[in-house]
């Protein structure tokens, strides 16, 4: 066993362009009654970062500014994930885990999704596992874990286990923030009212440029908004400040409460950043590139 080896890798904030809620999954059927959606997810490049060292059993060390919010979770998705892998290829070593928490918890950009996938892919790595199928581990591990698997941009529909690749998208930046207040995704998804809605249909225009996914965006909408405003009246007031800064869009992710503002050049969502910072400085913002 080579104690020295490490792996590193970025666990990206997953952003819904758009999320809207179709039906529930049919009784009989594997996760009956769970929402069934048809989302357009990418990736910022921002993130958690996790680091994994080759050792003789599984620890975890939690740093960074939002290491604090995990220091009650008995049970963190990332060990959650590392016994998972472990158990499932035998894997007779262990491993030193330290994961820098750089998201916001409960904010609807996947922190905890991506920590976990990313796991499962530094743990492949660092144990030689090969071309182990980490898809159905993932799918184990939470509706949003698969795609934070896949990495790339892709229409997420059933509960999340249905991936579809997504044409090249254009370059564009984002500029998230979060006023940090949690958001559950379990109490959102209860509030929400009405009818559910009918899937999009993308097509490669719908990517053409930033314009084009500006109006993607405006088009799809989050269908889980209206409930997250209501349980936390901050996402409304981040909301209207992004719309304020002059965006081609801006939406909610997921279920809050981050929110993001969708720029054609990095220099505006720079610019857009900065007053932001000075008219709200308690709240948590970062401008980060789509990844593609």
């Amino acid at each position: 066993m080579t104690l020295e080896r490490t792996v590193a890798r970025l666990a990206p904030a997953k952003v819904n362009l758009t999320l809207r809620v179709v039906g529930r999954r049919a009784v009989g059927l594997p996760h009956a009654g769970y929402h069934e959606l048809d989302s357009i997810v990418v990736f910022a490049g921002v993130g958690d970062r996790l680091a994994f060292r080759v050792a003789r059993a599984l620890s975890l060390k939690v740093e960074g500014p939002f290491a604090a919010a995990l220091e009650d979770e008995a049970d963190n998705l990332v060990l959650r994930a590392a016994r998972l892998l472990q158990e499932a290829s035998g894997a007779p070593e262990g491993a030193s885990i330290t994961l820098e928490k750089r998201l916001p918890v409960a904010s609807g950009i996947g922190g905890g999704s991506a920590d976990a996938a990313a796991t499962l892919l530094g743990l492949a790595e660092l144990w030689d596992l090969g071309d182990l199928d980490l898809r159905p581990l993932a799918e184990k591990l939470g509706a949003d874990v698969p795609v934070c698997l896949a990495g790339r941009p892709c229409r997420v529909t059933g509960i999340g286990e249905v991936l579809t690749p997504l044409p090249k998208l254009p370059p564009v930046t984002l500029l998230l923030v979060n006023a940090l207040l949690p958001s559950p995704t379990a109490a959102v998804f209860a509030a929400r009212q009405g009818a559910f809605r009918a899937a999009l249909t993308p097509g490669a225009a719908r990517f053409a440029d930033a314009v084009a996914l500006a109006a993607l965006v405006r088009e799809g909408g989050n269908d889980l908004t209206e409930a997250a405003v209501r349980l936390v009246p901050a996402i409304g007031a981040v909301l209207e400040s992004l719309a304020r800064l002059g965006p081609l869009a801006c939406a909610m992710s997921g279920s809050g409460a981050t929110c993001f503002a969708l720029f054609a050049e990095a220099a505006e969502a720079e610019a857009a950043a900065e007053r932001l910072g000075r008219e709200r400085p308690g709240w948590w913002r970062a401008v980060a590139p789509l990844l593609d």
